[in-house]
C-alpha cells in the first residue's frame, strides 16, 4: 500500500470514528501504515486540535468541516512525528485529500494552515 492509499484508509477511519461519537477509530482491516496513522491522530487530538485552532486564526476547529479537521489533524500529526516524510509531501498529500474529499476551496485552507504549523513544528 502507498503512503497515499494509507493516509486516504486512516481519514476514513478518524472521520468514521469522529461522525459516530467512537471512542477510538475501527482499524481492524487497514493496513499497517493506515492503522498507526489512525490510532497515533487519535490519541493525540488534544494536542493537534490545540495547534491547528492557535494557526487557524478565522477558524475554530469545533466550526471546521469534518472532512477538512480531519485532513489537517493527519497532516499535522506527521508533521510532528513522522519526521522521515519531507515537509512537502506531507503538505501536498493532505491539499490532495482535501480536494478530494471536500470542496476547492479546502485545499488552499489547509496548504494554509499546514504551512505556517511546518515552520514551527519542523523549522
Amino acid at each position: 500500500m502507498t503512503r497515499p492509499e494509507a493516509r486516504e484508509e486512516a481519514l476514513a477511519a478518524v472521520y468514521a470514528a469522529e461522525q459516530r461519537g467512537m471512542d477510538a477509530p475501527e482499524v481492524a482491516g487497514l493496513s499497517k501504515r493506515a492503522a498507526d496513522l489512525a490510532e497515533g491522530l487519535w490519541s493525540c487530538r488534544g494536542e493537534l486540535d490545540a495547534a491547528l485552532e492557535a494557526a487557524s486564526t478565522r477558524w475554530r476547529v469545533a466550526r471546521m468541516p469534518v472532512v477538512d479537521r480531519n485532513v489537517l489533524r493527519l497532516g499535522l500529526f506527521e508533521l510532528l512525528y513522522r519526521p522521515d516524510t519531507p515537509t512537502a509531501v506531507i503538505i501536498s498529500q493532505a491539499v490532495e485529500l482535501a480536494k478530494k474529499f471536500s470542496t476547492e476551496k479546502s485545499g488552499a485552507f489547509v496548504n494554509g494552515v499546514l504551512s505556517r504549523l511546518a515552520k514551527g513544528a519542523r523549522g
